[in-house]
């Protein structure tokens, strides 16, 4: 009995040890599946040394990027935060997520449908959000196992000022809503308000919320870092968006003389007057009510240079985190297992082209992002793809560089064939489309019309139609535009009413059906 008994504890403990092996070796298994570094960078044109841009100061991303592949055509769904953000979330189109303003959420529509940082935390991954990934206010809870905020700050934390003049301005309007009962208070007890559309303050990085969130988020880094999960972690930055607001040392970078203006400073040549619908948010800001709408008149060019140089200041101090960010991860070790991607969060943004200063149009401007997808799986390193690529992609392509099967109802095309090869391609068009009357001056409100865009290599093709808001459906055609981009790579001309083109409008509008039939 003793000998039979001794032989059963030895069969339990080698046994007992091969689950002990198995288990470490499903956790080695588990361990190899790459991390994922998310980054958008709200309101981030392609103004960044990796693009080209000599005057803007960006070592950090460029960095970044001659450790991955820069796509130089990659283009938004939709020039707006919610909506594009929505989409390339969901690796849905605008129409089909019925999200086209900044006030609809998409679950109302798509209740079931898992998000990008939800299919991951579906699939093992320990998924953390810092900052701005989906819209300020508009979260998703369940994409979480845990969401960050920074004590302190709002919940939306973009209009977060420091110098006394913007203060006294803000906590003016603050009294001002609750006398007349229309103040709304945040979860942490915060009036959201805007004050001046610049401020450099002579403070450090940790005072705005940018570098307050990178410190937090190197924390979360080290945690993360300790666990066997894969982690996808999004560190969602709030410069360079409205208003222009850094540390003033960022400023100082810069010599306001010698940073270039736009060169098509006035509207589309025979465009519709409404494709340029005007500044709305920046006219938003206390001392730019009196902006001039893009039909109108320039800014003086001290003020276009002054909202230009902000704007630079703010791409280098979130510039600065984006550092942090890559050095922690190369101090710790994870880098080598990492995936990065950073994208320009939403959309492009004018800075005097088309004589406009913000975003919300179907033009090249407003529509081409930036997006560099860095670290592991990445082969071809320190290059430069000029493929046409859309924000949509890059859902099914973290799908497919992490091992995992793409979801069959995404509307993106997996970006992986790039990073292997960035002189391939991988489709002949991008679209993107944008919904007017709900935005810009109250004048053209309650107007609502519809605008499709596509993008091929030579042309961008634009389509305009009424919209139905109670079907959510297209009304009759209006008018389209036309740009060639072998003559006109700025689309100052508008070309859909010249004879010669009937051909190649015909060619367009079948592409551009074509994509908006999903």
């Amino acid at each position: 009995m003793k000998i039979l008994n001794a032989l059963w504890l030895l069969a339990i403990l080698v046994l007992s040890g091969c689950n002990q092996e198995k288990g470490k070796l499903a956790k080695a298994t588990q361990v190899k599946r790459p991390n994922i570094l998310f980054i958008p960078v709200d309101d981030l044109r392609p103004d960044l040394g990796c693009y080209g841009n000599s005057i803007v100061k960006t070592p950090n991303i460029d960095k970044l990027a001659s450790n991955g592949v820069v796509f130089n055509r990659a283009y938004c769904q939709q020039a707006v935060c919610t909506p594009s953000r929505t989409s390339l979330l969901t690796g849905l189109r605008p129409d089909s997520t019925q999200v086209w303003d900044l006030k609809k959420h998409f679950r109302d529509v798509l209740p079931d449908i898992v998000s990008l940082p939800q299919f991951f935390k579906n699939n093992g991954y320990h998924t953390v959000g810092l900052g701005k990934t989906f819209h300020n206010t508009l979260q998703d809870s369940v994409a979480w196992n845990e969401y960050l905020h920074v004590d302190g700050f709002p919940f939306d934390p973009d209009a977060v000022y420091i110098n006394q003049e913007n203060l006294i301005i803000q906590k003016e309007q603050e009294l001002n809503r609750v006398k007349k009962g229309t103040a709304k208070f945040d979860k942490y007890g915060f009036i959201y308000t805007k004050a001046n559309s610049i401020e450099m303050a002579e403070v450090n990085d940790d005072d705005y919320y940018d570098g307050a969130q990178t410190t937090m988020a190197l924390k979360k880094m080290r945690e993360l870092g300790e666990s066997d999960e894969p982690f996808f972690l999004s560190v969602g930055f709030y410069k360079p968006h409205l208003p222009f607001t850094a540390p003033k040392k960022y400023w100082d970078m810069y010599n306001s003389e010698d940073i270039p203006l736009a060169t098509n400073r006035f509207t589309p040549k025979d465009s519709p007057i409404f494709s340029m619908h005007g500044d709305a948010e920046l006219r938003g800001y206390s001392e730019r009510h009196d902006l001039p709408k893009p039909n109108e008149a320039s800014l003086s060019e001290a003020e276009q240079r002054e909202l230009i140089h902000a704007y630079y200041a703010c791409i280098s101090y979130v510039d600065v985190q984006i550092g942090r960010l890559m050095d922690e991860l190369e101090r710790s070790g994870l880098m080598e297992n990492t995936i990065v991607v950073l994208w320009g969060g939403d959309h492009g943004w004018k800075l005097g082209e088309h004589n406009g200063w913000g975003k919300q149009t179907n033009y090249e401007i407003d529509t081409r992002v930036p997006l560099i997808i860095s670290g592991n799986n990445v082969n071809g390193k320190g290059k430069t793809s000029k493929a046409l690529t859309e924000l949509v992609d890059i859902y099914p392509t973290l799908c497919d560089v992490t091992g995992f099967e793409v979801p069959k109802h995404l509307h993106g095309t997996s970006l992986k064939p790039l990073l292997e090869n960035p002189e391939a391609s991988v489709k002949d068009a991008a679209y993107s489309q944008f919904l007017l009357g709900r935005y810009g001056p109250k004048a053209l409100r309650g107007i609502e019309r519809m605008g499709y865009t596509v993008r091929t290599d030579q042309y961008r093709y634009v389509e305009w139609y009424e919209w139905k808001p109670e079907s959510k459906t297209r009304g009759d055609f209006i008018t389209s535009e036309l740009f060639d981009h072998e003559i006109d790579a700025q689309e100052n001309i508008n070309i859909a009413n010249n004879s010669e083109n009937k051909v190649v409008i015909a060619q367009m509008a079948k592409v551009l059906n074509k994509g908006f039939n999903n």
